[in-house]
């Protein structure tokens, strides 16, 4: 059976490669391996806990809050720290437009390419390219002359002969199958997306300080000042602006992002039907909207913390972190037995290459074959992300959600099976962003409201020295990352880390097969995928970049030989 190499995936963040069987047109089996090694949880141990954010939000650079956010949970449930509302308000705030302009980027820049053929947009008409945009959106960039200016800027970069960020595709590939116009609208969003992205996001700047490595994190609160009457404080001005930054994001999710995925997605409704995967969910749940100290039992959260299982969207299972652990049977690592897996408050880091030595044709699938572990859930493999978080919401009677799929569902005339897809995982995406775009002035109102009534407070004090401290204490931390669930475990000793463990949202997606055989999300989800050329394999990209890849998250590079090749001296 012909096998089908795609190494690297690109248009992701990190290194991943995918082999598949292609038996007639469809694939048979698929394989997943991260090909980099990651070794931060080595490089945390013996650290401050209280530092552990830092280094772990540089595990990516892109979702890098994420971890941050992800790491001081952990040291705060470990120590029982509960944290004052503004900093979790704050928290919500910067978390929420990191997701919309993560998801934004994701579809315009990362994953339309699989859909929209740049190159066929030189035979759009613009005056026709105008009627379709004016017929989805009032968006006042859809002028005949607009549209025309924007096929001359895509015209020029076909005559120089360098596409640039247009070239890596497979332009002209039967699968594509959008008019010219729609191609034409879709690459004129793709360039107003990379503006308005780089706008809306410098909310991380006035909250973070700077993005992407947000630098006012800090367990037990944050450590952005909030003083209405200081220039040097969050304030009346800067919340002004802030507001005015999310308006812009509003507009753009709603009259851009979702009246394109609305055009396209009718051109491609067989993919409704492609891509399914595990039909098991995992999601962490986030946005908290009252106070706690307990991950276990974080509280109300805007989006639910869920399983589900076998499609079941009758019934969300609770989820219960102590149910989470890691198999290395088929990933470069060492446990005293391969085949049992770990929580990760025993987790190790042990890597043991025994791979190819490249060059090489194909991966030992029957071996080890990727640094990724592969987390499960109560030993069944999961899958997380947007498509987990809005089932778990719809489940469980979410009212945003619920109003938000069931429109786009009719508006595509096709039922909730439909979400178990590609097409449905690329959907899910966009309702979630639409969700939380809709979310951001309100906390924002909502965090304006604390402070107005004399609430300044930011930081939770007591717990900071280490003399109050437990000897020996352990915690994990959560979020739902725009990827997925994120977790981080921490076991600290004498008021140093004695173990940390990482389990990524693209550990889980990506995982390769388990002790038993299982499949990871990506792993299952190729099965059944059509493809047309097996020389240009687009139907794999489309399903694999569906899920939205961060690699980086999951692996890391390490010098081949070992050896140390630079030195940092600290004082």
């Amino acid at each position: 059976m012909p096998r089908v190499v795609i190494d690297p995936v690109t248009r992701i963040e990190g290194h991943l490669r995918i082999e598949a069987e292609v038996s007639g047109r469809n694939v048979a089996s698929a394989w997943s391996s991260g090909t980099m090694f990651r070794g931060l949880e080595t490089i945390l141990k013996g650290r401050d806990p209280r530092d552990a954010w830092l280094f772990t939000q540089r595990i990516c650079g892109v979702c890098t809050t994420v971890h941050a956010i992800c790491s001081v949970r952990a040291v705060e449930d470990a120590l029982g720290i509960q944290i004052p509302p503004n900093a979790r308000m704050i928290r919500n705030i910067i978390e929420g437009i990191q997701y919309v302009q993560d998801h934004v980027i994701h579809f315009y820049h990362l994953h339309a390419l699989d859909w929209v053929d740049i190159v066929k947009a030189l035979d759009a008409d613009p005056a026709k390219t105008s009627q379709l945009a004016q017929s989805i959106s009032d968006w006042p960039k859809s002028s005949a002359a607009y549209f025309k200016g924007v096929k001359e800027r895509v015209q020029a970069f076909v005559k120089s002969g360098q596409l640039g960020p247009f070239a890596n595709a497979y332009w002209g590939h039967p699968a594509y199958k959008l008019p010219p116009e729609a191609n034409l609208m879709a690459v004129a969003h793709y360039l107003e997306a990379l503006e308005w992205q780089r706008e809306v996001i410098k909310a991380h700047a006035i909250l973070g300080g700077k993005n992407p490595h947000l630098q006012t994190y800090l367990v037990g609160g944050m450590s952005c000042p909030v003083d209405p009457n200081s220039q040097a404080g969050l304030n009346a001005d800067s919340i002004a602006y802030l507001k005015e930054l999310f308006a812009k994001a509003k507009e753009f999710v709603e009259k851009v992002y979702l009246p394109d995925v609305l055009a396209v997605a009718p051109f491609y409704l067989d993919w409704a039907k492609v891509g399914e995967g595990l039909g098991n969910f995992l999601s962490f749940g986030d946005f908290p909207l009252t106070d706690t100290k307990s991950s276990d039992d974080p509280g109300d959260l805007f989006l639910p913390r869920g399983v589900i299982l076998n499609r079941d969207l009758k019934t969300v299972h609770p989820v219960d972190q102590k149910k989470v652990a890691e198999y290395v049977t088929h990933s470069w690592y060492s446990y005293e037995d391969d085949k049992k897996s770990k929580h990760p408050w025993e987790g190790e880091t042990r890597p043991n290459y025994t791979g190819p030595k490249p060059p090489y044709k194909y991966l030992n699938v029957d071996g080890k074959y990727s640094w990724l572990k592969a987390p499960r859930y109560d030993d069944k493999a999961v899958e997380v992300g947007p498509l987990a978080r809005m089932l778990v919401a719809y489940a469980a009677g979410h009212p945003r959600v619920k109003h938000w799929i069931d429109a786009v569902l009719a508006k595509l005339r096709v039922g909730p099976e439909a979400l178990f897809s590609t097409l449905g995982r690329t959907a899910a995406r966009c309702i979630e962003t639409v969700v939380i775009a809709e979310q951001l002035i309100p906390w924002t109102d909502e965090l304006a409201a604390n402070i107005s009534k004399g609430d300044l407070r930011i930081h939770e004090q007591k717990h900071w020295e280490p003399s109050t401290w437990p000897k020996e204490a352990e915690g994990w931390g959560w979020t739902e990352a725009p990827r997925g669930a994120l977790g981080h475990w921490v076991r600290i000793k004498d008021g140093k880390i004695e173990n940390y463990q990482c389990i990524v949202p693209t550990t889980w997606n990506a995982s390769p097969r388990d002790a038993s055989g299982q499949p990871g999300a990506y792993e299952a989800a190729l099965v059944g995928t059509p493809v047309a050329d097996p020389e240009k394999p687009l139907e794999i990209l489309r399903t694999i970049h569906s899920f939205d890849p961060c690699i980086a998250c999951a692996v890391h590079m390490v010098e081949p030989r070992g050896r140390k090749t630079f030195y940092i001296s600290g004082c």
